[in-house]
């Protein structure tokens, strides 16, 4: 069984990362979201808010689940005998980012590649600091995230 990790921090969840899980699905047996928690940030949403929301927005895709780690992912990657890591690539000035990432991944473990899936094109400008912002100030981003992270974020951000 080919398994991939899916790291990130998910805060929230967009449809941008649900169209690469979506692809990444269909690459491999089984795919795994690791939300990971890093001491270091702040996130709007708790780790089991971020796990939640996307085990409910991906529980249509029967080879995706949901879990979080602290680890390092090279490590997670080990444990879950997974042969790749998935990453989202939106443009240029994302890929020098992801190549450092995917060197040193490789070098804490060689046995695991990196994968950079490009999402749809009307995904390509998302990323979930512009989505809290624009929950922040009322405006609509329906479009963008599944309704359960809109009301989510609502509660954090409005109420």
């Amino acid at each position: 069984m080919k398994k991939a990790i899916y790291p990130g921090s998910f805060d929230p969840v967009t449809y941008g990362h649900l169209d690469i899980a979506q692809r990444a699905a269909a690459l491999f047996d089984e795919v795994i979201f690791v939300v990971a928690v890093n001491p270091t940030k702040a996130p709007l949403l708790s780790t089991a808010e971020r796990v939640k929301l996307i085990e409910i927005a991906t529980g249509d895709m029967k080879n995706v689940k949901v879990t979080s780690s602290a680890d390092l992912i090279a490590n997670v990657a080990r444990v879950e005998s997974a042969v790749a890591l998935i990453r989202g690539l939106r443009h240029v000035s994302d890929f020098e980012y992801e190549f450092q990432m995917a060197m040193m991944n490789y070098h804490l473990n060689p046995d695991v590649s990196t994968v950079l899936l490009i999402p749809d094109e009307k995904y390509i400008h998302l990323n979930s600091t512009v989505i809290k912002d624009i929950v922040r100030l009322n405006g609509d981003v329906s479009r963008y995230i599944p309704d359960t992270v809109l009301a989510a974020l609502q509660n954090k951000l409005i109420s």
